[in-house]
């Protein structure tokens, strides 16, 4: 039920046609994202990279580039969760047809997280510089993680049911970053890893956190949800994978996804920052170098049969066009409840205009 791995949803792609193997050698640098665009554009499969030059590592792209594929991925249950939030929004609806909502408690179940003491992300360890550096635009100041899953959590308040998953653009190379050391995290002081990074100084604590990268695409999809505060995204990615997240406890420091591709731990450097940036933006263009976050790398692991997805960002519409589209289907009817005066909300590139009622 659901993926549980990216290879997994690779592979069944490849099987209905939904996907095509390049054996070709590929660049990261600019080659990949040109492709990837033009096959975007045509309303094209997903893209799996097999020969990356200068990286063991195949890669994987457009996973998302249409509204019918992504409901594809999600087929097994994303009918469930939106029965699940139906119920959140008026629960007296049960009692009036009860047999849509009979699976219902096996969704509710399936949110949440559970620990393990064992991970196929374990099984390997790297490099940052051994890594697919993908530049998506020739002014870019390198190569970046444009669909990690960057996890924390509060000092003050540990574990998984408090914990953030966020989607923060990374840079892995270029500026002043010292290679295979540490790498740039570009986010806000008022997300969820900032309010988390607050709470680390205020305690005067090392703030720890983990990169995950490929898995379910349900945890993909997870870290860009715009869950309240304080719900970990480990539940809303359970419920749409149809299967609990998995997370293996570690004693030199946070827990880390089993089943995702890779995973960089780190600590973010105290009271101190660096350039990141320049970056080809979702709004089409280039924002500019500024100071942010540096993340010191401890450790860099990757499972046997590891595969690094990525997409690219500009002038839209892009592939980022159908997470807003997958988020509008499934958490639109909500908005007004946990948004008051809010009756929709669009993407900066729908072709609708958001309405609001004041």
């Amino acid at each position: 039920m659901g993926h549980r791995t990216l290879k997994q949803t690779v592979d069944d792609l490849a099987v209905q046609g939904r996907l095509i193997r390049i054996a070709e050698e590929v660049d990261p640098h600019l080659e990949a994202a040109e492709i990837h665009r033009r096959v975007y554009r045509s309303g094209g499969p997903a893209l799996l990279f097999e020969n990356v030059k200068d990286c063991q590592f195949p890669m994987v792209s457009n996973l998302f580039g249409t509204l019918e594929r992504a409901r594809y991925i999600f087929r097994d249950t994303y009918e469930a969760v939106r029965r699940l939030i139906e119920l959140k929004i008026d629960p007296n609806v049960f009692w009036s047809r009860p047999s849509r909502y009979w699976k219902t408690p096996v969704t509710a179940l399936s949110m949440l997280p559970r620990t393990t003491r064992r991970g196929a992300v374990l099984a390997n360890e790297t490099t940052i510089g051994q890594l697919p550096h993908v530049t998506s635009w020739p002014n870019d100041g390198g190569g970046y993680v444009l669909l990690p899953q960057v996890y924390s959590e509060d000092v003050e308040h540990p574990g998984l049911m408090h914990s953030n998953l966020g989607m923060y653009r990374i840079q892995l190379s270029g500026g002043e970053y010292e290679p295979d050391r540490e790498i740039g995290l570009h986010y806000q002081i008022h997300r969820g890893i900032g309010v988390h990074q607050a709470a680390a100084i205020r305690a005067g604590k090392p703030f720890r956190v983990n990169v995950f990268v490929g898995g379910t695409p349900a945890m993909t999809l997870a870290a860009v949800m715009p869950l309240p505060e304080g719900m970990s995204e480990l539940t809303f990615a359970g419920a749409l994978a149809g299967h609990r997240i998995a997370m293996v406890r570690r004693t030199d420091g946070l827990p880390v996804y089993a089943n995702a591709d890779f995973v960089i731990t780190g600590t973010v450097a105290a009271d101190r920052t660096l350039p990141e940036g320049p970056f080809g933006d979702h709004l089409g263009y280039y924002s500019l170098q500024h100071e942010f976050p540096v993340l010191q790398v401890d450790r860099v692991f990757h499972r046997k049969d590891a595969i690094w997805p990525f997409t690219i960002v500009g002038r839209p519409p892009q592939e980022d066009t159908v997470f807003g589209e997958l988020i509008h289907e499934l958490t639109g009817p909500i908005i007004p409840k946990v948004i008051p005066g809010v009756d929709a909300v669009h993407a900066v590139d729908c072709s609708e205009i958001g309405r609001a009622h004041v």
